[in-house]
């Protein structure tokens, strides 16, 4: 997409309605000029929707019990469910003894960005990916910047009714390489990013997720079939962190780590540095070290800084020093490749080789200014880059 067309995107999507906030760039709704025949959904229209949208989908990884209870076995929540009732992600219902995903179809917002927003660095750099999301999240952090979106109930919001032909159909009708599920998370919307997922990859399309990890190894394995690449949010190396500030746990997220490595998927990883919370060096080593020996050398991680927005809106934001201390830490701990984020302009925007210290791919916050890898491998000295690269 050249600039003219690009800023004629966004001009035509500003004619549209604001979503939510993230990281400081508003996400947008598309209007009809931009996706022809898809329906909104407003909180008006949906009491006389058709009644299979207010039923849903029947979900995916779940188990009947006794007295019309459910037991959903899509994340390490295992929410048992009464009917009538949600469970802990609020898009997933019991209605007479059967779960449904109350989201299929029914994305809240998508919009069109760079895949360094993800953030991927490692994964096609400078391309440009169709971002989905519905409402609902599996966990509660308390500085989401999604919250807006991520901890409302289906018809809380301006909703589109959009098919996964529909959706894929659009990726190629902007130009798109890859389809992205993100903004929330999308293991609670797993039925319908499963089935845009496969739609995409069997015409070509590359797919990623933007995700916490959050997820049983069954529905996991299943899904990677169908992925290029997985960004995971390791909050913290603290078990009581994930308890306190996102009502999980941190067992849960080693093991979908660990499964990427055996499964061979590519994958990065972003830790997000909250003052007085996770900042510790000690903790950032001991993070950095268990990286390093589960799950290899190569593995890009991300530390980006923190903003003051929800329920830590008491907070200061990172500052600059301890974010430089981890990226010192992460490198003395062996990993190759670490980067900065939230600071647009830093050095540890931009991708070196390894071996010979080349600058290789030249970033500015989002902006990919220059890419020297070149099939995979550093253009100066030969070393082979990690990653998923375009050939040429």
């Amino acid at each position: 997409m050249n600039n003219t067309s690009r800023r004629e995107f966004i001009k035509k999507a500003f004619a549209g309605s604001v979503v939510a906030f993230s990281g400081g760039y508003l996400l947008y709704r598309f209007n009809k000029i931009l996706f022809p025949g898809f329906t909104t959904l407003t909180s008006a229209s949906l009491a006389s929707h058709a009644a299979e949208f207010r039923r849903g989908r029947e979900a995916m990884f779940y188990r009947k019990l006794k007295n019309n209870m459910v037991q959903c076995q899509l994340c390490p929540h295992g929410c048992t469910v009464s009917t009538g009732n949600s469970g802990f992600c609020r898009v997933r219902k019991n209605i007479g003894g059967t779960l449904y995903s109350m989201v299929y179809g029914t994305p809240c917002t998508f919009d069109i960005g760079p895949i360094e927003k993800a953030p991927l660095y490692h994964f096609i750099p400078g391309h440009e990916r169709l971002c989905v999301a519905t409402v609902g999240c599996n966990l509660r952090c308390k500085y989401c910047h999604n919250w807006h979106i991520s901890q409302k109930n289906p018809g809380e919001v301006r909703e589109f009714n959009v098919s996964a032909k529909q959706m894929v159909n659009e990726a190629f009708r902007q130009g798109v390489k890859s389809i992205s599920f993100t903004y929330t998370e999308p293991t609670v919307f797993y039925e319908y990013m499963y089935d845009i997922s496969r739609l995409a990859r069997k015409n070509g399309l590359k797919v990623s997720i933007v995700s916490n990890g959050y997820i049983n190894p069954q529905p996991l394995r299943k899904l990677l079939a169908n992925l290029n690449a997985v960004k995971i949010d390791l909050k913290a190396f603290s078990d009581s962190f994930y308890r306190d500030v996102s009502s999980a746990r941190l067992e849960p997220v080693m093991k979908t780590l660990k499964i990427l490595k055996e499964e061979n998927k590519f994958f990065e990883i972003v830790n997000l540095v909250v003052p007085t919370l996770n900042d510790n060096p000690g903790e950032i080593r001991k993070m950095c070290l268990w990286i390093k020996k589960t799950l290899g050398e190569n593995v890009p991680v991300h530390f980006s800084r923190f903003v003051p927005t929800y329920k830590l809106s008491n907070l200061p934001s990172t500052p600059l020093r301890t974010m430089e201390t981890a990226i010192n830490i992460a490198h003395e701990s062996g990993l190759k490749y670490v980067y900065i984020g939230n600071v647009p302009g830093h050095k540890n925007n931009s991708t070196y080789c390894p071996q010979c210290g080349q600058k290789l791919i030249y970033r500015v916050h989002f902006s990919v200014l220059s890419n020297k890898v070149e099939n995979g491998l550093c253009n100066s000295c030969g070393y082979q880059i990690h990653g998923i690269w375009e050939e040429t």
